[in-house]
């Protein structure tokens, strides 16, 4: 069940998205689409509601658990930008809007990127350890938690990998090819493969 409800919500997610979009662009109506796109936290709040009472229930804590609580933790750290990035492509491409900013390429810009980057996803899996984190506390000594454990150690590499890459950008950063500038400027909610939702 768990597992049904986390493709639900994420179908949702982006049924909410593309709706919220076309009220606001293709039928201006801006109100009704930001209203539609803040209805996105309630599918994680619904998530959480529903894993909480399986867990008080009695059921026997797996990786579907672990999943629902890292599924959460990555909506919050790149939901927001997630739904910045598809804005700012359907406004330019529909509404007249400015075309996306793309990030930079090299230097101190392009570090100053990566970090942003990485602090999205960093803080997506610091949330989803508090969340799993919560859960073993809910469990307590009653039930088996090394499913939960395991998604905690993943997250932990998660924020090392994210980390490292924008330590690599500092430490050794791109140099642009003589006779090409530096790069626009940084767009933090445009980016690389790292700042896509998922």
């Amino acid at each position: 069940m768990i597992v049904g409800l986390i493709i639900a919500c994420e179908a949702g997610f982006w049924v909410l998205l593309a709706a919220g979009l076309a009220f606001r662009y293709a039928l201006r109506m801006p109100r009704t689409g930001l209203a539609l796109l803040l209805c996105e936290p309630l599918l994680e709040a619904v998530l959480f509601t529903v894993t909480a009472i399986d867990l008080r229930n009695g059921a026997e804590p797996d990786w579907r658990h672990g999943l629902a609580a890292v599924y959460i933790g990555f909506t919050v750290g790149l939901g927001h930008s997630t739904i910045a990035w598809a804005d700012a492509r359907v406004a330019h491409r529909f509404a007249g809007g400015p075309p996306p900013v793309r990030p930079p390429r090299y230097g101190t810009a392009r570090a100053v990127h990566e970090w942003k980057v990485a602090a999205r996803w960093v803080l997506a899996s610091v949330v989803a350890l508090a969340l799993l984190q919560g859960a073993v506390w809910y469990v307590g000594d009653q039930g088996d938690v090394s499913s939960l454990r395991s998604w905690q150690l993943r997250m932990v590499w998660l924020i090392g990998i994210n980390l490292v890459i924008a330590v690599s950008y500092t430490l050794f950063p791109k140099r642009a090819p003589e006779g090409e500038g530096a790069g626009k400027p940084v767009d933090a909610e445009s980016g690389s493969g790292r700042s896509s939702r998922r």
